[in-house]
């Protein structure tokens, strides 16, 4: 799908909407925030193959030539610690959490699969690994064959399909909303551009992930320490809390437990998800959930 230049957006996957001119969103019990915490679990390859994309192969200390031994073992740390870590803090919480897995993972770590939704996590879509994202390089064919392997596998793990899809450091190419949709996904969280839940073309929604408190971007990308982060997270919130009061908002909030779910790190994001959770109005649910109430709720 080419750009378009007119007057809005140049693309055709979804509507200009500017959120001023929207009706309110009410959500369930008048909550004036909805709140999703994303976790991400993908896999980081031993040695990833010659022809994959990734756009930053952030995080770690650097990328080196294989093996990259600190690389590897540094996000490892997210399936064998981190990741019981974050829960624990959810539950605590009484977050459900919306958990992010990529085929390797799912097929690698059948134990978290079941550990996840043993702990009523909701699992979506994430492609194939942490070195592998969708882009416009891939052919047509290419891509549908990347979507269906992830969503297969995820089924095979689950029992169910999964509803929602968050690509490899958000990657997308100009057809993936029109393929996911073709794919039976409900929900895609790439689209970093509002801060309410919208419909896309078809059966497709947008659940927006808030790309600047994702804590990989924040800490790893641009090194902002944690006790900063925490505050961008209450800082952030507090403002569409206070939004919320006049037309109902959505928060979403991606974790990589490699990151947060370090000893140093974990008693923060627990302080800040707490200062969230102790205010009235505030509705913590799933991706499907808040989409499921936004496609029959929706505003005029």
């Amino acid at each position: 799908m080419p750009g378009e230049r007119r007057p809005g957006t140049d693309h055709e996957h979804h509507e200009w909407s500017p959120i001023s001119t929207r009706s309110k969103l009410s959500w369930p019990n008048d909550a004036k925030v909805a709140l999703c915490v994303m976790v991400t679990l993908e896999h980081t390859e031993w040695q990833p193959p010659d022809d994959k994309f990734n756009s930053a192969q952030s995080g770690g200390v650097g990328v080196r030539p294989f093996p990259d031994y600190p690389r590897y073992s540094h996000r490892d740390y997210g399936h064998r610690v981190g990741i019981f870590r974050v829960l624990d803090v959810l539950e605590r919480l009484n977050i459900r959490p919306t958990v992010v897995m990529d085929t390797q993972t799912v097929q690698g770590y059948p134990y978290l699969v079941q550990h996840c939704l043993g702990r009523g996590c909701e699992i979506i879509g994430h492609g194939e690994s942490a070195s592998q994202s969708i882009s416009g390089d891939m052919s047509m064919e290419q891509e549908s064959q990347f979507i269906k392997k992830a969503i297969d596998a995820l089924t095979e793990a689950t029992g169910s399909p999964p509803r929602g899809w968050f690509g490899t450091e958000y990657g997308e190419s100009e057809r993936t909303p029109d393929l996911l949709d073709q794919a039976g996904i409900s929900y895609v969280c790439d689209w970093a551009n509002d801060e309410q839940p919208y419909h896309m073309k078809g059966g497709l929604y947008a659940l927006p992930a808030m790309l600047e408190l994702d804590d990989l971007f924040t800490m790893s990308t641009r090194r902002v320490t944690i006790d900063r982060y925490a505050r961008l997270l209450t800082d952030g919130f507090d403002v569409m809390y206070r939004d919320g009061a006049t037309n109902g908002r959505l928060l979403t909030i991606n974790i990589h437990p490699w990151l947060c779910g370090q000893p140093f790190r974990i008693g923060y994001l627990e302080e800040a998800l707490a200062h969230m959770m102790g205010h009235e109005g505030v509705w913590a649910a799933s991706g499907s959930e808040i989409i499921d109430w936004y496609r029959d709720n929706a505003p005029a």
